[in-house]
């Protein structure tokens, strides 16, 4: 078997269920309150064990987690779409791809409205200055919005390394040092 058969199965479900949730909200003009709920939905996930192990665990019931994920939705005043679509995957036992449903409509959502994710790594934490500055001049080259996520990798030692799509930027110096050492491999 396949080892990444389970996550493109995972990605698959995923897919379809967003295109669903996505293209409802955007017939209704409701795309900015989609987001709000999958950022509302993200944070939760990030911060509850308890609500991670709801969507993962088979130990409940189709019945009680449906119930659960629907008092959850409630409580957070979830967008009618995506409280109906969390109620439809708890009742088919597809709630354990939600982190990659909330991906995908991230992404979605983005799209629709002209923004590409740029993913940077750097040695210490950027400035608000400094993210602003390199998402204006993401934004001159690939010409959409850019928005920054930003991370911090100490064995970087200095400079970024920059993903934007499939494209891929790394002036970092364990990068340079890397190259330097194979360049005096191939010399030596």
């Amino acid at each position: 078997m396949d080892v990444s058969e389970p996550a493109s199965i995972s990605s698959g479900i995923a897919a379809r269920y967003a295109q669903a949730v996505f293209e409802i909200a955007k017939g209704n003009n409701k795309v900015g309150e989609l987001e709000a709920s999958v950022d509302d939905l993200s944070a939760a996930l990030a911060d509850s064990a308890d609500l991670r192990d709801l969507i993962s665990s088979p130990v409940y019931s189709r019945d009680s987690q449906q119930a659960a994920i629907l008092a959850v939705a409630d409580k957070m005043k979830l967008r009618p779409v995506m409280r109906n679509a969390l109620g439809l995957m708890a009742q088919k036992r597809r709630l354990f791809v939600l982190p990659q449903l909330l991906e995908q409509l991230r992404a979605k959502i983005a799209e629709d409205k002209g923004e590409v994710t740029a993913e940077v790594a750097s040695a210490t934490a950027l400035s608000k200055s400094q993210s602003d500055a390199l998402a204006a001049t993401l934004s001159q080259s690939v010409g959409k919005t850019v928005k920054i996520k930003a991370t911090v990798d100490e064995t970087l030692i200095g400079g970024l390394v920059v993903k934007v799509g499939s494209r891929m930027i790394d002036t970092s110096i364990r990068a340079k040092l890397n190259s330097l050492q194979n360049a005096m491999k191939e010399v030596g």
